[in-house]
């Protein structure tokens, strides 16, 4: 009886299991493809984020010269309509 049973084992419980974790496996190298490029894409990324402080100086520079253009403009518009 014990013999049915290992052959029982052998033949058949053995295979699927080696099938289901073959497909865990290959989920999981999948994943860590998808880790992989998600970490390179994210290492490329800060580079152009380290520009940034320079950039939003420049950004309230170039706000600061239409702000003061604009209040030109308007002055002289309100001279030329009064």
């Amino acid at each position: 009886m014990w013999t049915i049973g290992n052959v029982i084992l052998a033949v058949v419980v053995v295979p699927v299991l080696v099938a289901l974790l073959n497909r865990v496996l290959a989920a999981l190298e999948r994943i860590r493809g998808a880790a992989e490029e998600t970490l390179a894409a994210g290492v490329a990324l800060i580079g152009e984020v380290d520009t940034a402080p320079e950039l939003l100086a420049t950004t309230d520079q170039t706000i600061e010269e239409v702000a003061d253009g604009a209040v030109r403009y308007a002055g002289s518009v309100g001279k030329l309509l009064s």
